[in-house]
C-alpha cells in the first residue's frame, strides 16, 4: 500500500538513515522501536509528508489516506469538545459539496451518448453511493462512543476546549483522528495522555477497527497487544520482523547469537587458510596447494554481525540517608477547587522502603496529591512529611520546563553545587550525553533525552523519599527497563504516578486508586489490582441488580444475535414516580422514559432488519449461483451498518437505564 524506497536522512553530516526500504501493508499493525534519537518520529513525519528525506521517496497511492498523532501539537480553544471533535466529519460536507457540481455539470450538458457523459453519472453514483455509506454510520453514535472510550463523561462534550489540560485536548486530537477512519493511523506516543483503562479501550479499538497502524510507544503492553510486526531502527538502519514486540526481542537476540557463532567459525576457517599459506608461500612442492587455498580465501564471502549499538545509560540512584519509619502521614487529606471536590477523606501511612503506585483516570487527583505532599497547593486535613526526609520530586512536565537555548552541558551546570561540579562530564556520559552531545542545546533533543536530562538533575542529591511523576513519558524500552531497575535498587521509599503496566509490574507493592472523589488502598502488585478491580466491578453490577431494578435489555457483543429485550419492569410506564416530584415533572419523566424506550426498539427493529439481509445475502453466497464480486462488498457494507446499529442500541440502552434508575 505504502512504499518506502531507498530512504536516506542526514543531519548536520550525520546519517540517521541510510538507503531504508520496506512496504506497509493494508492489515499491518507496525511497532517502530529504537532507542530516543534513533529516528522514530522523524520516520513517522516522512510518511505523514511533513518532512523531506535527505534521499528516496515515499510512494502513497492517490486514493489512500494518512492520520498522524505527533507527540505534541499545538491546540485550538475556540469550540467546545464535541464541535471540536464534529470536524473529523468534515470530508462528508465537502462530498456533498463536489456532489452538487457534479449535479451542476450534468444539468449543463446535452452530449448524451459521450464516455465523457458516462463518465459523469458514474462518478455521480460512486459518490451518492459513498456518502450513503458514511452517513449510515450514525457520526454522533461513533463521536460519543470514541469519547467516552478515551475517558470523556457527557457532561464533557459542551465544555470548551480551552477548560481542558494539554493531554485532555490531545485526547479530543486522538478522536478525531480515530473518527476520520484513515487507511494508515501513524501514533506517536498515543498513550502519554491516556490512563490504563483508555489504553486499553485503545488498544481494542486498534486491532479490532483501524486499517493499517504505524505506532511508536514505550508501553510494552499496548504494543504487544495491538502489533503484528516490529520494525527496528538501529545504527541507520532497519531490522524488520514479522511478530510483536516480545518476540522480536527473543529472535533478534538469537539472531544474533547464530550470526556471532557463524562469524566466529568464519574466521577461524579464515585464519587456518592464512596460515597454510604463509606456512607453505615458498615451497614448491606446494605451490598448487598454496594457489587454491589463495583462491579458496578470495571466494569467501565475509559474515558481518549486524552493528549492535552499546551506548548504555549507567543509572543508580545515590544511597538513601536513614529517614523515620514512617516518611509520610496522611489523615482526612482532602482538595478542591471552588465546588469541585478532587479527592476527600484520603488517609493512609507510608513505611520507609515501601514502593507504591498511585493510579486511575487523568484529572482524579494523583498529581494533585503529590502537589499537596510537596506543599505547591493547600489542602485540608493533616499530611506530615516524617522526621529526616529529603523528597526528590520528578514531576510530570519536568522534560518541558527544561530551558532549550543553553546547553547539556549548562544544563546541570547551573543546579550543582560543591565537588560534584568536577564530575559533571562523567555523569552526562553515564546518561548517554558523552562528548559532542553535552554541547548540544536543549531545544535540538528528542523527548526521551529531555527526560533524561531532566533526571540527572533528580540525582544530585541524596534523597529517601522519591516521588515520580509519570517519570517513563518519551523513554525508550531499554532506558525504561534501566530505570526501572534502578527503583528497585534504591532503598529508600518511592511513589510512582504512572499508566505504564509493564512498568509497574514487579516494582510496586501496593497500589493507591484515585476514583469518584476518594483514595483506596489496594494491596499487591499493578496486575492484581486490575484483577480485583474487574471482580469488584463484577461485583457491584449483581449487587445493583434485582427482579425490579434490573436492566430492562441485556447487550449484546456482536450482530449474531438480536439483543433481548426483557419484561417490563413494575415501574416502568406506570404511575409510580420518585416523591418529591411534581406531577408535571412526573409527566416530563414519562415522556422522556416513552421516547427513550421507542429509540431503543427502533434500534432493535433496524438490527432484526440488517440481520436479515445479512442472512438472505449469505444463503446466496452459500449457493454459489451468484459469481458477482459486489455481492462481497454488499456483505462487508451490511456488517458495517450491523456494527453502527449496534453502537446506536448501545446508547440507547445506557440512556434508557439512566432515566429508569433516576426514577427508581
Amino acid at each position: 500500500m505504502i512504499s518506502i524506497n531507498n530512504l536516506s536522512v542526514e543531519f548536520s553530516a550525520k546519517s540517521l538513515f541510510d538507503n531504508i526500504n520496506y512496504v506497509i501493508n493494508k492489515r499491518d499493525k507496525i511497532a517502530l522501536v529504537g532507542k530516543n534519537g534513533a529516528g522514530k518520529s522523524t520516520m513517522l513525519k516522512i510518511i505523514a509528508g511533513l518532512q523531506k528525506p535527505t534521499s528516496g521517496n515515499v510512494a502513497v497511492p492517490q486514493d489512500v489516506t494518512i492520520g498522524y498523532l505527533p507527540q505534541q501539537m499545538i491546540l485550538a480553544d475556540s469550540l467546545t469538545v464535541a464541535e471540536e471533535v464534529r470536524k473529523a466529519f468534515s470530508h462528508i460536507h465537502e462530498m456533498h459539496s463536489r456532489l452538487e457540481e457534479l449535479n451542476t455539470q450534468l444539468a449543463e450538458r446535452t452530449d448524451y451518448e459521450s464516455d465523457g457523459y458516462q463518465q459523469l453519472i458514474e462518478n455521480m453514483t460512486s459518490l451518492t453511493e459513498r456518502i450513503a455509506m458514511e452517513e449510515s454510520e450514525n457520526c454522533e453514535a461513533e463521536m460519543e462512543k470514541t469519547l467516552m472510550g478515551l475517558g470523556f463523561n457527557r457532561d464533557d462534550f459542551n465544555r470548551p476546549t480551552a477548560e481542558f489540560s494539554g493531554g485532555w485536548r490531545m485526547r479530543i486530537e486522538l478522536a478525531k483522528l480515530l473518527l476520520t477512519h484513515p487507511d494508515v493511523l501513524l501514533l506517536d506516543e498515543p498513550t502519554n495522555h491516556l490512563d490504563i483503562e483508555s489504553i486499553q479501550w485503545l488498544e481494542q479499538f486498534l486491532v479490532t477497527k483501524a486499517n493499517a497502524v504505524v505506532l511508536v510507544s514505550h508501553d510494552r503492553a499496548f504494543i504487544d497487544n495491538v502489533t503484528n510486526r516490529t520494525i527496528e531502527i538501529s545504527l541507520g538502519k532497519i531490522y524488520d520482523y514479522a511478530v510483536n514486540y516480545s518476540k522480536f526481542v527473543t529472535l533478534r537476540q538469537e539472531r544474533i547469537e547464530q550470526q556471532m557463532r557463524a562469524y566466529q567459525n568464519q574466521q577461524k576457517q579464515i585464519q587456518d587458510t592464512e596460515e597454510f599459506i604463509e606456512r607453505f608461500r615458498y615451497k614448491a612442492t606446494k605451490s598448487v596447494q598454496v594457489q587454491s587455498r589463495i583462491k579458496q580465501l578470495a571466494k569467501i564471502e565475509r559474515i558481518e554481525v549486524d552493528e549492535v549499538d552499546t551506548a548504555h545509560l549507567n543509572l543508580k540512584f545515590p544511597p538513601a540517608p536513614r529517614s523515620g519509619d514512617y516518611p509520610l502521614i496522611l489523615d482526612n487529606v482532602g482538595k478542591a477547587y471552588g465546588s469541585h471536590q478532587v479527592f476527600d477523606n484520603c488517609t493512609f501511612t507510608l513505611k520507609r522502603g515501601e514502593k507504591v503506585a498511585f493510579v486511575g483516570k487523568n484529572g482524579e487527583g494523583k498529581s494533585t496529591l503529590v502537589k499537596c505532599i510537596m506543599g505547591e497547593i493547600p489542602f485540608t486535613g493533616s499530611l506530615k512529611i516524617g522526621h529526616n526526609v529529603k523528597i526528590g520530586y520528578f514531576a510530570q512536565n519536568q522534560a518541558q520546563m527544561l530551558d532549550g537555548e543553553i546547553t547539556v552541558f549548562d544544563t546541570i551546570d547551573h543546579v550543582a553545587v560543591g565537588d560534584i561540579r568536577t564530575k559533571i562530564r562523567d555523569i552526562l556520559g553515564a546518561f548517554m550525553f558523552g562528548g559532542e552531545a553535552s554541547d548540544k542545546k536543549v531545544k535540538v533533543l528528542s523527548g526521551g533525552e529531555k527526560t533524561r536530562l531532566a533526571m540527572i538533575r533528580l540525582l544530585l542529591e541524596p534523597m529517601n523519599l522519591l516521588i515520580l511523576d509519570e517519570p517513563t513519558n518519551h523513554l525508550d524500552m531499554k532506558t525504561k527497563d534501566i530505570l526501572k531497575q534502578a527503583i528497585k535498587d534504591f532503598n529508600g521509599t518511592v511513589i510512582v504516578v504512572s499508566h505504564d503496566r509493564e512498568f509497574l509490574d514487579g516494582l510496586v507493592e501496593k497500589v493507591y486508586e484515585f476514583g469518584s472523589g476518594k483514595v483506596r488502598e489496594c494491596l499487591g502488585g499493578i496486575y492484581e489490582f486490575l484483577e480485583k478491580k474487574k471482580l469488584a466491578s463484577l461485583q457491584e453490577l449483581e449487587l445493583s441488580k434485582s427482579p425490579i431494578t434490573s436492566a430492562p435489555y441485556a447487550s449484546s457483543t456482536s450482530g449474531a444475535a438480536n439483543p433481548k429485550q426483557a419484561k417490563e419492569t413494575p415501574s416502568e410506564g406506570g404511575k409510580e414516580a420518585k416523591k418529591g416530584m411534581s406531577y408535571a415533572e412526573q409527566k416530563e419523566q414519562e415522556k422522556l422514559m416513552k421516547r427513550a424506550k421507542k429509540k431503543v426498539q427502533d434500534a432493535e427493529a433496524e438490527i432484526a432488519r440488517i440481520e436479515q439481509e445479512i442472512a438472505s445475502l449469505e444463503a446466496e453466497m452459500a449457493s454459489g449461483n451468484n459469481s458477482d464480486n459486489s455481492i462481497f462488498e454488499q456483505h462487508g457494507a451490511l456488517q458495517k451498518q450491523l456494527d453502527n446499529a449496534m453502537s446506536i442500541w448501545e446508547l440507547a440502552s445506557i440512556e434508557h437505564d439512566e432515566l429508569l434508575q433516576n426514577k427508581q
